[in-house]
């Protein structure tokens, strides 16, 4: 039989959990910043002009805006750089002087795994409001999804990940090939690159792990076969699978992002399959996250065609929540949005639900940031059947 004690201990913890809870009340306001966007494929939440405030950098179907902090008055800054649609933006301070170096990708064509896909560098004006410079790099077809992440001598490398493989049909023939590329002293010179990873035979998204500043920086893959820790070593890229989806129950994944309880356990979440309905936790095994594949559980079920994540501690609450949205795409009639998923569990269960936009964003992407100095997370969400960005503004107390 359990003691007093035991069973006054676990009433005093249940009473607290439920004290927590009742107190967590989200609270977001909308701001419609654009209403007439074309697709919105991709953001970026970064500081272009150096005034220390994080401005919102858009992918567009046929431009590449952004949205200056804090009036978010639209600047383009690069208009139709291919026939087909821009599809992905990569913006981050790489060189230390407090402004955004950019890059974009585009020619969206994911049916065309040999001739598709583009890789830009933007070149910045003095002026930053005025049109950017465009110098092509090299590129594999399918172009999809990139970053700027830190390498082992400190500096920043651009991460592309293709949709396909070279000449893939159906996710079957050569993998995708994730490619590192260098930036010359002379961004006009050649770009050399290096392969990162070709595991995979479809990739969607990616994500970077938090680190220390002095440290490189790892990547999570979302992908058909599953899920992949890329980390940077001495003799190059190295992998490691968090989960393989080599059963005929487990389809793949699209989005992923890293996060971690106030314990600082970390955990990763995506959406699956690609485009799918199910948001998904993982969680490390007991002998740790370098050990073995991770531990799956499903958090909801009703996502419509899945397409956005975000983790942020957006409550206070000293672990990151969840943030999701999704697009249902050719489903008339169906409802859209974005929703908040947290907990005070540590064990990855417990989750509650908040709705913070409900049917009014389509939502392609999500991002967040502090973007009125607050401290306080706020959200970005661009839409695709809607054609909209806006901001949902933390109202946290």
């Amino acid at each position: 039989m359990s003691s007093p004690q035991f069973l006054i201990h676990l009433g005093i913890s249940f009473c607290f959990t439920l004290i927590c809870q009742a107190q967590i009340q989200p609270q977001f306001k909308a701001l419609e910043i654009d209403n007439s966007i074309g697709i919105g494929y991709g953001l970026a939440l970064d500081d272009v002009d150096g005034d220390g405030r994080k401005d919102i950098l858009l992918a567009d179907k046929d431009q590449i805006v952004w949205y200056q902090n804090p009036e978010w008055k639209k600047h383009i800054i690069a208009e139709k750089l291919t026939e087909k649609d821009h599809v992905c933006i990569a913006a981050r301070d790489i060189d230390g002087d407090g402004k955004s170096e950019i890059a974009v990708g585009a020619q969206w064509n994911p049916g065309d795994t040999l001739e598709s896909g583009a890789v830009f560098y933007l070149k910045a004006p003095k002026d930053r409001t005025q049109r950017w410079t465009p110098v092509e790099l090299t590129h594999e077809p399918t172009t999809h999804r990139m970053r700027w992440v830190r390498n082992r001598a400190g500096r920043y490398d651009l991460i592309v990940a293709p949709l396909h493989g070279r000449g893939n049909k159906l996710g079957v023939g050569a993998g995708v090939r994730i490619l590192a590329y260098h930036v010359p002293e002379d961004v006009n010179q050649p770009w050399n690159t290096t392969l990162v990873t070709d595991a995979m035979h479809m990739t969607h998204n990616f994500e970077i792990v938090p680190t220390t500043p002095d440290e490189p920086e790892s990547l999570l893959l979302a992908g058909r076969e599953g899920i992949m820790r890329l980390n940077q070593g001495d003799k190059g890229w190295s992998s490691q699978w968090v989960s393989k989806h080599d059963t005929p129950d487990l389809k793949g994944a699209g989005e992923i992002r890293w996060g971690a309880f106030s314990g600082g356990q970390p955990y990763v979440v995506t959406i699956e399959p690609m485009h799918g309905n199910q948001l998904v936790l993982y969680t490390p095994p007991p002998e740790g996250p370098k050990n073995g594949l991770w531990n799956r559980s499903v958090i909801d079920e009703t996502l419509v065609d899945g397409h956005a994540l975000a983790c942020h501690d957006l409550l206070g609450l000293n672990n990151r929540q969840i943030s999701v949205g999704w697009r249902a795409m050719n489903k008339i009639g169906t409802r859209v949005g974005v929703k908040l998923f947290y907990t005070t569990k540590e064990d990855g269960k417990g989750w509650q639900q908040h709705m913070i936009d409900d049917n009014t964003m389509a939502c392609e992407d999500l991002m967040g940031t502090d973007l009125d100095g607050d401290r306080d997370v706020d959200l970005v969400g661009a839409g695709r059947s809607s054609n909209n960005l806006k901001i949902y503004w933390n109202l946290r107390q």
